[in-house]
């Protein structure tokens, strides 16, 4: 016994591991990822195709060696290894030089994961290789390169299929997709998606086929003996694993499957909500046996691709619905007005049906003259839509007539009310508990292209924005009444000034504004800024065109944008965007920039403060404000804002007429003059009066003397004008005590 076991010992000293598993035809290979180096043993190399012997072979010289559909999908199965801690188990096929199988092996292999010093991650595999039997023709396995844990393998292509389908966009983005996807163990060469149009089969798309492949089945009708069209009528899949079986279940339409060499076919159904929208189907041209296993794929394919088909469909109807409704409800600005220059944008909110309640529009008007409006029904629906098309309808009719601003937005508030009455009346409270009535603001600007004379009413929205020819902006204070449709009838006082040669004039909606968590204040800056500092290109020291300026404006608020944009965007934004340019141009140089001519322009302004609005003694402080904005002493700024607040003041409480301010600064930097008149309709003459410490009043002739250059008081023939000059100093005088 004992000298038995001796000589099993001594055998088993004389027997290498190698010479067991060549024994069986198991090779053993290791893997180094960090290195790109490939380990093989003697029947390892021999399985591969290379000379009987132990080697260590660049990866690129043993890629060489498997088919390349097996070696792109060795990749999944050993990341997925490494993250569950698992055997990476494939079946591959090994080529030979002239491209053939020589045989099909199986490789069972353990990923062990190496973090080097730098923080990578590498890993290396060391496992077997052993050949196996070569599958009968006819069956799936011989097309099935990666076997190992096939149900893994398959769970992760239906979740990369389902994310790819998910995000597609479009009807072509979607035949892409499915065109583009691997499915595991066995790829259809050819596929097509038919639709229906009524009794008739359509071809929505199809990949693997030549143009004009598709035209016998573009029209066939439901009727036909072919598999689309049966699957169509019946919701059931049709697996033809075999041509001998398409020829015996479809004999007629046969011929037209033969040309192109095809062995097997799935047609399955494309089922939305219970409904057979269409077929899919996917040909090979090598066999398939349609195992349970592959079945389960491509139903579930069928299903997702159904899916992204009925979204890209319902996405397409709305882009085109969107299309239509912005080109119905966004017109052109029209034709060229002489000595006017004119640009609009339109950005809607991002989100649904790409159209909100803002709006502009361009009506000309007899005697040469045109209108401009702005508008933004409140809203960023379809119904705020909807009510934007009637209104922007119904103020053009009105200004058509002949009415003048104020009477065009009076008419139009009447019908805004109306209007919302009517609809509210007819829906139920219930269907809708967000049914309320809808307001707009709008503002209405009646231009003289001949003298640039501005008619502005005002119905809540936006004071518009003047550039000057020399680049300062000014937030221009007009009249306004309640926005439209709050109640129907209501007044609309209407403000003029004149835009002069070279300026530019701002109309916007608070979308332009307020977007980005700013309020008015805070988004007039912006806006200003832009305005100011972007009237020159820096680089090139050209004027910049109308259009650039409207572009910097909408980018300003959130990127790049086009004329109308209509298409999907990235980012959401809070509120639709509208905006209007208008300059009149200057005299021989059109609306260039002003920074570039040497000789600067006067600045000027005018307004008119009522008597029932004192309220607006705080904008005429701001205007001043505005109109020095660069001046050189801050004291001077302060001191013009306090006597103007106490000229207008002066009027509003010592008069019984309106206040009408005119300012002009005129020169060059760091030396202008600044006169300021402010105009009544009283005889009344100002007295220089001594009030006493306590006293509330009577200190304006004293401010004038105390703080302007030069002052005076100028009767006309119906009442008179007090006025003052600044001259502008480089710095503040010195105290004369100091």
């Amino acid at each position: 016994m004992n000298r038995h076991v001796r000589r099993m010992t001594c055998i088993d000293d004389r027997v290498r591991t190698e010479d067991v598993l060549a024994a069986i035809a198991t090779g053993l290979w290791r893997w180094d990822n960090a290195s790109g180096t490939v380990t093989l043993d003697s029947e390892a190399a021999r399985l591969l195709g290379l000379p009987v012997e132990p080697v260590a072979l660049p990866e690129v010289a043993v890629r060489s060696r498997f088919h390349p559909v097996d070696w792109n999908e060795i990749n999944g199965i050993v990341n997925l290894a490494v993250a569950e801690g698992t055997l990476a188990e494939a079946r591959l096929r090994i080529m030979d030089e002239d491209g053939r199988v020589l045989r099909t092996v199986r490789s069972r292999s353990k990923p062990l994961e190496n973090r080097g010093p730098d923080g990578r991650v590498d890993y290396e595999l060391i496992g077997t290789i052993q050949e196996i039997a070569e599958a009968q023709p006819g069956t799936t396995a011989v097309h099935t390169p990666i076997t190992g844990d096939w149900r893994r393998s398959r769970e992760a292509f239906l979740l990369d299929a389902g994310r790819a389908l998910a995000e597609a966009r479009s009807t072509a983005e979607v035949l892409r997709v499915a065109a583009s996807l691997s499915m595991p163990g066995f790829i259809p060469d050819g596929l097509a998606v038919f639709g229906v149009a009524g009794t008739r089969l359509s071809i929505i798309g199809h990949h693997g086929h030549d143009p004009g492949d598709e035209s016998p089945f573009a029209d066939m009708p439901l009727e036909t003996d072919y598999p689309a069209a049966e699957v169509v009528r019946t919701g059931r899949v049709i697996y033809l694993p075999s041509p001998e079986d398409y020829k015996r279940r479809f004999p007629a339409t046969w011929p037209l499957a033969q040309r192109f060499g095809r062995l097997s076919w799935a047609f399955l159904p494309l089922v939305v909500t219970g409904r057979t929208m269409g077929a899919w189907m996917a040909a090979f041209k090598h066999p398939v046996s349609f195992s349970p296993d592959e079945r389960s794929v491509l139903t579930t394919v069928a299903r997702m691709l159904a899916q992204a088909l009925q979204r890209a469909g319902v996405a397409e109807s709305e882009r085109e619905l969107t299309t239509g409704l912005q080109r119905s409800m966004m017109p052109q600005l029209g034709p060229e007005i002489p000595g006017m220059t004119i640009a609009a944008r339109y950005v809607p909110t991002g989100g649904g049906l790409q159209v909100g309640g803002d709006w502009y529009d361009m009506i000309p008007l007899p005697s040469g003259r045109f209108a401009l409006v702005i508008g933004d029904v409140q809203g960023h629906d379809v119904r705020a839509a909807g009510l934007m098309g009637q209104l922007r309808i119904a103020v053009r009719a009105y200004a058509s007539e002949g009415h003048r601003p104020d009477a065009v937005l009076s008419r139009a508030s009447r019908f805004l009310a109306g209007l919302c009455s009517a609809q509210d009346t007819g829906t139920d409270a219930e269907e809708d508990e967000f049914q309320s009535p809808r307001f707009a603001t709008c503002l209405y600007v009646e231009c003289d292209p001949q003298t640039g004379l501005l008619e502005v009413a005002r119905a809540g929205h936006p004071d518009p924005a003047i550039r000057m020819t020399d680049g300062t902006v000014l937030m221009r204070p007009t009249a306004g009444g309640l926005p439209l449709g709050i109640v129907p009838d209501t007044d609309y006082p209407t403000t003029r000034f004149t835009l002069e040669p070279g300026e530019t004039m701002m109309l916007c909606t608070d979308g332009l504004i307020e977007t980005g968590g700013h309020d008015l204040d805070t988004g007039w800056a912006r806006l200003r800024a832009i305005l100011e500092s972007e009237t020159h290109d820096p680089e090139s020291m050209e004027p910049r065109h109308l259009e650039e300026l409207a572009d910097l404006l909408v980018q300003a608020v959130h990127g790049p944008s086009s004329h109308h944009t209509t298409g999907p965007l990235a980012d959401r934004r809070e509120d639709d965007i509208a905006v209007v340019l208008l300059c009149r141009e200057g005299a021989g140089r059109g609306c260039e920039s002003p920074l570039l001519h040497p000789s600067r322009p006067a600045r000027r302004t005018m307004l008119t403060v009522a008597q029932a609005e004192p309220e607006r003694v705080a904008g005429v402080r701001r205007q001043i404000r505005e109109l020095l904005h660069d001046w050189a002493d801050p004291e001077q700024v302060d001191s013009a804002v306090l006597m103007v607040s106490e000229m207008v003041t002066n009027v509003l409480v010592h008069t019984d007429g309106d206040a009408l301010l005119m300012a002009e600064a005129v020169g060059e930097l760091g030396s202008r003059r600044l006169r300021l008149e402010v105009a009544d309709a009283s005889d009344e003459l100002p007295h220089k009066r001594h009030p006493g410490e306590m006293a509330s009043s009577g200190r304006g002739v004293l401010l004038l003397e105390m703080l302007a250059d030069d002052w005076g008081v100028d009767p006309r023939g119906e009442g008179k004008s007090t006025w003052f000059e600044l001259h502008e100093r480089s710095k503040p005088d010195s105290d004369p005590l100091d």
